[in-house]
């Protein structure tokens, strides 16, 4: 069993899920996409969960787009489908017969938003522990099942929700079925494995403490978002941690993880009537809870400011940014078009051309909007000497001018619009990733024929509406400016 969390740099650096931040950089889901990494087991023989959340660099760097990546795979195979289930629970299936595979990929409204005040980390530490235990087996023994099937289980936290995955031969779906209900609904959080989750998570945020980026990061989320869940780790703190109980963590699960709450997508050598009927035998104990309460709605950032952060490091770690578009919001897909020419688009971008091609000033520089469905930041992140920092800085921001002031070009506009909807990176060629994919499309209320619909949002973009949606959405005002560097020789301005 595996645990995976993205980070917010690794959310934020690779954009939104849709894969419209063109920084040459890889798509995560808006809350986290969870990888099945190789496992090693501990002195138990109890496979070890990896403590590092950072899967939203890999939600800048992993991911560029999910939707046109999964048009042809869907377009191939057989369209999904949708219901409800008797318990609330909402089923997403796309039948594919060419492996004797099933993937399967639970999201459900637990995420860190709903952690009180002095209890960060509490979801995050919840999700770690879903498959350490329950009612009927071991940490040991859950370990012994998947190996002796060949399946994988991983689990996640992000912002909004938590996720469970599971890839399982046909032959033996209803083993993992039985064992992924199991750890949905009676997870038991044995003492012993409480306190070693909470080293092991302690450790990581102190890991994570001594990396200029997650530093850039955290602080630029903390000024974003004051006094907000969002602008607060996913995992807590040392001390918020420390303080987090058994009672606290059965409390939370109890009334979080309800089927109500949930949307279950399952892609692979299965039937839609099949899996419902496979579903309902083995959730069949899973009542509804308490419904969910949906993303916050934000009425207000954090003002502009200049946040300094002083670490002996070779070169400074830079953010500016601010307030973005929802995922819902009209104008998004004209902001990711303009925001593919300003920095989204690797080394056709205009600041990677001024800033490193030009100056030679950073090695890495790109910029995104990333999106969940009420909300949305921006950033412009780069790297580059501690020397030069200031007039990198300064670039940057006449980039941003510029884009705001002056037409974009019809070669600019094209090269925008071809890319993003004919070409990308990585293609969601494994039944995991597009189970992943209709997860997503349910929780941003897209439509199961958004990949069909996708390309001619695009496409309507016009010159008009790059200029239009730039000096509405980059407002050089309200920049935060973030830099963690060795504030010596980077200098004040």
């Amino acid at each position: 069993m595996t645990f995976h969390k993205p980070s917010r740099l690794l959310k934020k650096a690779i954009a939104c899920f849709d894969g419209l931040s063109m920084s040459g950089n890889f798509l995560v889901s808006s809350n986290h996409s969870p990888f099945v990494l190789s496992p090693s087991k501990d002195e138990r023989g109890v496979f070890q969960q990896p403590a590092s959340r950072r899967i939203r660099i890999v939600r800048a760097l992993a991911g560029l787009c999910l939707t046109i990546t999964l048009a042809a795979p869907l377009q191939a195979g057989v369209i999904p489908k949708r219901s409800v289930l008797s318990n609330g629970m909402v089923l997403l299936t796309s039948e594919q017969r060419s492996l004797p595979m099933v993937s399967i990929e639970l999201l459900i409204d637990a995420g860190s938003r709903n952690d009180a005040a002095g209890q960060e980390g509490l979801a995050n530490l919840t999700a770690r522990l879903l498959t350490y235990g329950t009612k009927r087996r071991s940490a040991l023994q859950i370990s012994e099942t998947l190996d002796f099937i060949g399946a994988s289980l991983s689990a996640g936290s992000g912002e909004d929700t938590a996720s469970l995955s599971m890839t399982v031969l046909k032959k033996d779906l209803a083993t993992g079925l039985e064992l992924f209900a199991e750890v949905l609904t009676s997870s038991t959080f044995p003492q012993e494995e409480i306190d070693r989750q909470k080293q092991s998570v302690i450790a990581a945020i102190k890991a994570r403490e001594e990396q200029p980026g997650d530093i850039a990061e955290r602080r630029f989320a903390a000024a974003l978002y004051p006094g907000s869940p969002y602008g607060r780790p996913v995992e807590g703190t040392e001390a918020s941690v420390q303080k987090l109980q058994q009672k606290g963590l059965r409390e939370f699960f109890e009334r979080a993880y309800r089927p109500n709450r949930a949307i279950l997508s399952v892609v692979g050598d299965i039937s839609h009537e099949e899996m419902t009927l496979a579903l309902n035998q083995a959730f069949r104990s899973w009542q509804k809870g308490e419904p969910s309460g949906g993303p916050l709605i934000l009425s207000t950032y954090g003002p502009a400011q200049v946040i300094r952060f002083n670490k002996e490091l070779t070169q400074a770690n830079i953010i500016l940014g601010h307030q973005g578009v929802g995922r819902e919001h009209p104008d998004y897909y004209a902001v990711q078009v303009m925001n593919y020419i300003l920095g989204g688009g690797g080394f056709s971008s205009r600041t990677m051309d001024s800033i490193r091609n030009e100056k030679g000033l950073a090695y890495s520089v790109y910029s995104h909007f990333s999106a969940d469905r009420k909300r949305g930041e921006f950033q412009l992140v780069m790297q580059t000497k501690n020397e030069t920092a200031q007039e990198a800085i300064q670039i940057a921001k006449e980039e941003i001018r510029r884009i705001r002031e002056q037409p974009v070009s019809e070669v600019e506009l094209s090269d925008a619009k071809d890319y993003l909807t004919g070409s990308f990176p990585l293609r969601l060629d494994t039944n995991r990733k597009v189970a992943s994919f209709l997860a997503q499309v349910e929780y941003f209320q897209l439509g199961l024929d958004y990949p069909e619909r996708y390309p001619d949002f695009i496409r309507q973009i016009t010159r008009d509406d790059v200029a239009r949606v730039a000096r509405q959405y980059l407002q050089p005002e309200k920049l935060i400016t973030v830099i963690v560097g060795n504030l010596q020789k980077i200098g004040e301005k």
